[in-house]
């Protein structure tokens, strides 16, 4: 079976125990357990998630970084520059390209957030967030990788698919998620029966983000 590498923030950990167990007996899946934060983190990081996959032949890498990046803590600037931002990106590119040379590339955009649910001191909003997307789209499409737009997904659900003001750790939200990350997986893994979804919630409490 081919192997499928999940990378990305807390909102990767509402979708990846599905997205497994979905594709059981069809794929392995694999994912770090920690949360992979901002982009800097993923450039410093991404080469050793190679080390969770059997043989380390990755044949499938979906991954995202993003909401950490657009962060304002304290009423300060975002955490990451969205020019800085879009250099960590490029950076990511050229290292998957060199770490995972065979491996069929899809990036996620970053999903939406109720902002008026938040403190000010931790904060996010939905117009930078699109902003944010925007330039880690350009780039990646310029290494000639996919995107999947799960931005779009997020924005199309009702307010109860939350799970606070960020996530989506919900029956709802996480079938959504699942289904849409699967819809990518499935033709880059040249499936043709179809997938049957299998329900796994994350219920941890999201660190950080």
């Amino acid at each position: 079976m081919k192997n499928v590498l999940l990378v990305g923030d807390s909102i990767r950990l509402g979708y990846d125990k599905a997205v497994k167990a979905s594709l059981d007996g069809k794929a392995n899946v694999y994912f770090p357990e920690e949360n992979c934060r901002f982009a800097s983190y993923v450039l410093r990081y991404i080469h050793e998630y190679k080390d969770l996959v059997k043989n380390g032949d990755v044949d499938v890498l979906h991954w995202n970084a993003g909401l950490w990046d657009c962060l304002r803590l304290f009423e300060e600037e975002p955490h990451t520059p969205i020019d800085v931002y879009a250099y960590y990106i490029d950076r990511i590119c050229v290292r998957i390209k060199k770490v995972f040379p065979h491996a069929r590339v899809i990036f996620a955009t970053s999903t939406s957030v109720q902002s008026e649910r938040m403190s000010v001191n931790f904060k996010r909003y939905n117009e930078e967030i699109e902003r944010y997307n925007e330039a880690a789209v350009a780039v990646v499409k310029k290494h000639g990788f996919e995107v999947n737009d799960l931005y779009a997904v997020s924005v199309s659900l009702p307010a109860e698919a939350h799970s606070d003001a960020v996530h989506y750790y919900t029956p709802m939200g996480t079938e959504a998620f699942t289904k849409q990350v699967l819809s990518y997986l499935a033709p880059a893994l040249e499936l043709q029966e179809p997938i049957c979804y299998r329900e796994s919630l994350y219920t941890n409490k999201p660190i950080g983000i």
